[in-house]
């Protein structure tokens, strides 16, 4: 759909550039996104410390070998932030279900796959050179699931989350709401963008982009 779309006389804003489109509100925005590619690989279950440390390398070692190798051609790139796209194996949306009061058990169901963009003056061999060599950092079970794949949400509502990801829930709703109150309704996968590392910054101050695809009401 092109820039300036309008859906139930909403104004779709397309972002100036990727700075914009990651640009942390407390108010929902409503984007029309371009395509782009992402390196991605895929989990499920509950995404435990173990199972997201495995794939990180794959991902971290694509996104910095593509960086090192635009600025031999004096192309100066960051790296994005990772993202993950979440989704329930049986297809609920009930917010009730996919936080229920099961813990982990209740996760069991939950599918995932994490991603980071990857820059666009990136040629195909310079990303097929890139993702061959991160292969190599990954488990061979796990290798094999390193790919790039071109990635298009076009419509979305996105809204920042400030605090731990266990308490995305109020946030969730609230993103929500505003897309009903749009006349539009979610469809496709949840999507996060995660602009703080937990590593060093106190869970109540976390960052993260909460985004949902959305589509005529």
């Amino acid at each position: 759909m092109p820039a300036g779309a309008v859906v139930a006389r909403l104004e779709f804003v397309r972002p100036a550039d990727r700075n914009d489109e990651l640009r942390p509100t407390p108010a929902v925005r409503f984007l029309d996104l371009p395509i782009r590619r992402f390196v991605m690989i895929d989990g499920d279950g509950p995404p435990a410390e173990s199972s997201l440390a495995a794939r990180m390398p794959g991902l971290y070692a694509t996104a910095y070998g593509l960086r090192f190798a635009l600025k031999a051609r004096r192309i100066v790139e960051r790296v994005g932030p990772l993202e993950g796209i979440w989704w329930n194996s049986n297809g609920s949306t009930s917010l009730d279900e996919i936080f229920g009061p099961g813990g982990a058990a209740s996760r069991e169901g939950w599918r995932w796959t994490l991603l980071i963009a990857l820059p666009d003056a990136a040629t195909d061999a310079e990303i097929e050179r890139a993702v061959t060599a991160a292969r190599r950092k990954l488990d061979v079970t796990l290798a094999p699931g390193l790919r790039v794949e071109a990635f298009v949400e076009g419509l979305v509502a996105q809204v920042l989350h400030l605090g731990p990801y266990s308490a995305e829930r109020a946030t969730i709703e609230q993103l929500h709401a505003a897309i009903a109150a749009a006349g539009l309704r979610p469809h496709g996968r949840h999507h996060e963008l995660y602009l703080g590392d937990p590593r060093r910054s106190a869970p109540d101050r976390l960052k993260t982009i909460l985004r949902q695809p959305v589509e005529p009401g």
